[in-house]
């Protein structure tokens, strides 16, 4: 896998970055920087901190901001069966070829790294139980669930989930597999005891191993080239012979071709090539040192050597060490002289090559001595009794940055052709200019063609691998936006709830009033009618439109407000209720009436007051 190069590391960034390693053993370095510092700086906009310094301050004096910042960076966007197309290859083409490759009696392990909270690896589990059937898949079957989120452990090892969480599976299986549990549903629990939950970091743990099956979804496209090589060599180990790779729709191997066969390239599915594994996230089987022109500090930097001057020369090569061991063997020299994978590490001096067609052993130590390439051309190489194959043997001494010579490649180059040109061209002199033009013509428009077609391959390399980067970028901006898609449709679920109960209590309060006989009037501290209640409209004959948001000491409705503003502001300045009062007023029939007034705080900030006014019985 692959990304477009950025403008570089923030300092400061980094230093933040090995701050949180050191301090809580949460080692994001190997993660894109790209998507890395975005979520980084969207926790910093929440917590209001400008720059990365401070926010290192801020982490230092905050335990709880760790578990902010964590929450923030590890995206747990799962679900059950997600990427429909692609679980279902699996349960109908690769667990039926799994389960027929192993043993009646042999335990099936099976791994889900970057599980989140648990949907993946009950996934896992119901796709086994659906092909062996519930109790012996509960005898056999081990799955492992992992992840570097505690609280998502947490999450799924309750095994409990809402029902819009189960909405993508099919209906038997969700009544086969989940039983009710209060407004949730909780996965059966014979199942649920054979799926094991553990907190693991794959860029530094070590592997689960002597496994068949291990599905690892959208989690390497969050890390950059080398961690990316790190875990892929860890998830080799892993695997048994034959076992099976799950990766994300964004992923892909695109440079194991020798350790994993592609089963569907569509759905991200891999099969680990047979053949002892070494220990994890080692380096590739090469004793030579490499120069520091190449800066090579990595399994995948060797890899990368490996395949462009070794696999990609156009003429076989073997490479032999001080010791006088083969260190590696391409595939040109794989197929002419019939060597294979497991002649690697063996001496030279026993195998055919070293002394046919010719003597090589003392070239190797003439060229060690001199410290120069050393050739031979015209070699005869009798393949039958009639075909003869020229060779030109370059030995060239291969020395490290500080000039110490650390071993020998050893270049077979076929000139057969040449060889019977010239040959012919000795028999027949007279055409000798004519033939060699024509054949240094031919050979320059050749070596142009395939420097144009070797140019044209890497433009194309470069440009898929930007592609995949930009498909990575993509897929992650894809789950945060599903994140804070969830983030908000529960605060609107929240407002939601919110309005209504507002509502209920406007209702409410609408109805104590309307349902009280005596006239009450809502002044606020503005001294404007904010409710005129219908006791209030009977008493006095002005409608509650008429009043709402008037000032009420401005009011004509038969009552002489006047006398009671003193009244009111002796309630708002005390908070203490007033009264009665009794004023002579008109009611709405033109009747003089005493008229009873008591005068309320609305709350104890005052802000408003409440009056209550009704008729004074007459004696």
């Amino acid at each position: 896998m692959s990304q477009q190069p950025d403008d570089g590391p923030d300092p400061d960034l980094e230093v933040l970055l090995a701050f949180i390693r050191d301090s809580r053993g949460f080692d994001f370095t190997g993660y894109k920087r790209t998507s890395l510092a975005r979520r980084v700086r969207k926790r910093m906009s929440d917590a209001g901190v400008a720059d990365y310094v401070d926010y290192r301050d801020l982490l230092e004096t905050s335990s709880d901001e760790f578990g902010f910042l964590f929450n923030t960076i590890l995206i747990n966007v799962t679900g059950f069966f997600r990427d429909t197309e692609s679980w279902s290859y699996l349960q109908q083409e690769v667990v039926p070829e799994l389960l027929n490759s192993v043993d009646s009696g042999e335990d099936i392990r099976v791994w889900s790294a970057g599980c989140s909270s648990g949907e993946e690896a009950y996934s896992l589990a119901m796709i086994f139980a659906h092909a062996l059937g519930v109790e012996e898949c509960a005898k056999r079957v081990k799955i492992y669930g992992t992840d570097v989120d505690e609280e998502a452990l947490r999450e799924a090892r309750t095994g409990v989930y809402t029902a819009k969480s189960l909405e993508p599976l099919p209906e038997d299986f969700r009544h086969l597999y989940f039983e009710p549990c209060g407004t949730r549903f909780a996965f059966r629990s014979d199942l649920r005891r054979r799926v094991i939950f553990g907190r693991h970091d794959i860029t530094r743990d070590a592997p689960i191993s002597r496994l068949h099956l291990l599905v690892c979804r959208n989690t390497l496209m969050y890390f950059n080239v080398e961690a990316q090589s790190q875990i892929v060599d860890r998830f080799h180990f892993a695997l048994g012979g034959g076992g099976h790779l799950f990766l994300g729709k964004a992923e892909m191997l695109l440079s194991d071709g020798e350790r994993f066969d592609i089963v569907s390239m569509r759905q991200r599915i891999f099969r680990r090539r047979p053949g002892d594994a070494g220990p994890p996230h080692q380096p590739a089987p090469i004793k030579l040192i490499p120069t520091a022109g190449f800066g090579l500090r990595d399994a995948a930097r060797k890899r990368q050597l490996r395949d462009l001057v070794l696999e990609a020369a156009p003429n076989a090569m073997i490479a032999i060490d001080l010791d006088g061991l083969v260190a590696q063997v391409n595939s040109q020299a794989r197929a002419q002289f019939g060597l294979a994978s497991h002649d690697i590490g063996r001496p030279f001096r026993d195998l055919e090559v070293s002394y046919r067609p010719t003597e090589l052993r003392s070239l190797i130590e003439q060229a060690h001595a001199e410290s120069r390439a050393v050739r031979v051309n015209g070699v005869e190489r009798r393949l039958s009794a009639d075909d003869v194959q020229y060779l030109d043997i370059i030995v060239q001494p291969l020395t490290s940055s500080e000039g110490l010579v650390v071993g020998s490649s050893v270049v077979f180059v076929d000139t057969t052709a040449l060889t019977r040109l010239q040959l012919e061209v000795k028999r027949n002199r007279e055409d000798l200019d004519t033939a060699y033009e024509e054949l240094q013509s031919t050979n320059e428009e050749l070596e142009t063609t395939n420097e144009e077609l070797q140019s044209s391959i890497e433009e194309l390399e470069t440009t898929n691998e930007e592609l995949q980067s930009t498909n990575e970028e993509l897929e992650t901006t894809n789950e945060e936006l599903q994140s804070g898609n969830e983030e908000l449709e529960t605060m609107n679920e929240e407002i939601r709830i919110r309005s209504t109960e507002l509502d209920e209590a406007r209702t409410f309060l609408e109805g104590v009033l309307a349902s009280i006989a005596a006239g009450v009037v809502v002044i606020d501290g503005e001294r404007r009618v904010r409710s005129w209640n219908r006791g209030a409209e009977e008493l006095w004959g002005l409608r509650s439109d008429e009043a709402q948001r008037q000032p009420f000491f401005q009011l004509d409705f038969g009552l002489p407000t006047d006398s009671l503003v003193d009244v009111v502001q002796r309630c708002l300045e005390t908070g203490a209720r007033t009264g009665p009062v009794e004023l002579v007023a008109v009611n709405r029939k033109g009747r003089t009436i005493t008229c009873s007034v008591f005068c309320s705080p609305l709350d104890s900030r005052g802000e408003g007051v409440v009056l209550l006014m009704e008729e004074a019985p007459q004696h």
